[in-house]
């Protein structure tokens, strides 16, 4: 099999040719047809997160020790099945739910699988999806996505369930109630699809680059902010009308944090999907005072995919411009995240290579 991987981080990925694992157990062996190019993705080949005031965490302490394979986003076709695999067959098409755990601790058994301490995430802490194939231990990782654009399908397993879990910790939403979105890359934009979904237009946008706010105003949102502004918070707070109920931040940098809880209403809640690193500083009577919730929010779970790919074959939400482009461009693609210059999402079309 082919795969790009990380030799040293911060360098080129490298084109590497390897051996086809063969399934055991209740293993699952997928070819893979498309693998979204994530901004996470980015960090993991930087090989840390900031984590602000001069410290960094590093992503070799969870495993991701090089030579590695990133990609947590891979769609493939069932290519081959352990003796004990049941419920799919081969030539199948199915998204991998990458998010996978020990299957054994209470947090797994309780259908929380992201949220385990001996997590097993494909493209993070085991071989993912730039590659020609992709091990996946149980066939219920496995969802099936007729009906979907595969290279929407591909970014459904973590762009869209980060944003579906992170909508779903906002409080109770009335009908005069306001929700911001800030960082309209390709989780602000398919969160915005997905608020629209849920019936809820109340809905500004926020972000620094003009052609991403147009972007978001086809997605469905009601309002934009440009949040270069110095007195954005003022800005976002006047178009709430005072009443924001809930921010969704998808940068998660110190300057969108200010913005997504300075301008909160009381009792309103801010969440933090967003990786791009730093530190909060914020004085702690006031989250007191306000009765503001402050939420992190780490990708879904795999009912939640369920969920979210049930809305797509509804056709109730719509598409996040989606480029696809051959593997072989995949550094010049992180170079882009990494600049900022990608709307929407970039998938690596795997069927383009050869094994």
């Amino acid at each position: 099999m082919i795969s790009y991987q990380i030799m040293e981080h911060g360098r080129p990925l490298q084109k590497v040719m390897q051996e086809t694992p063969k399934p055991k157990g209740t293993e699952v062996l997928v070819r893979i047809t498309r693998s979204g190019v994530c901004h996470s993705d980015v960090h993991i080949w930087d090989g840390y997160f900031d984590w602000g005031g001069g410290k960094r965490f590093y992503v070799k302490e969870r495993g991701c020790i090089p030579p590695f394979t990133m990609g947590h986003e891979p769609f493939g076709v069932v290519a081959a099945l352990g003796p004990r695999a049941k419920g799919v067959k081969v030539g199948q098409k199915r998204i991998v739910y990458p998010w996978i755990g020990c299957g054994k601790c209470p947090v797994c058994k309780a259908g929380q699988d992201n949220y385990c301490m001996k997590a097993q995430f494909l493209g993070v802490m085991k071989p993912g999806g730039y590659s020609s194939h992709v091990l996946v231990p149980h066939p219920k990782y496995l969802v099936d996505a007729t009906g979907i654009d595969e290279g929407f399908a591909a970014t459904l397993g973590c762009s869209a369930i980060t944003a579906y879990s992170g909508i779903s910790k906002f409080p109770k939403l009335g009908p005069k109630d306001w929700v911001a979105v800030i960082g309209c890359g390709g989780l602000g934009l398919v969160a915005l699809s997905i608020l629209k979904a849920k019936g809820i237009k109340n809905v500004i946008a926020c972000d620094v680059d003009e052609t991403k706010l147009e972007a978001a105003k086809k997605q469905g949102a009601k309002l934009t902010l440009d949040s270069r502004a110095p007195d954005a918070v003022q800005k976002l707070g006047v178009l709430a009308m005072g009443n924001l109920a809930a921010s969704i931040d998808f940068v998660g940098m110190p300057a969108t944090a200010a913005l997504g809880l300075g301008a909160l209403r009381k009792g309103g809640r801010y969440v933090l999907c967003g990786l791009y690193g730093g530190e909060l500083v914020h004085p702690l009577p006031p989250i007191a005072q306000r009765a503001i919730g402050i939420v992190g929010s780490y990708v879904g779970n795999l009912q939640e995919l369920r969920e979210v790919v049930a809305l797509a074959k509804k056709k109730k939400l719509k598409p996040t411009p989606v480029t696809l482009r051959s593997p072989d461009q995949v550094n010049e693609t992180l170079e882009a995240l990494k600049a900022g210059k990608v709307l929407g999402r970039v998938v690596l079309d795997m069927e383009k290579e050869s094994v």
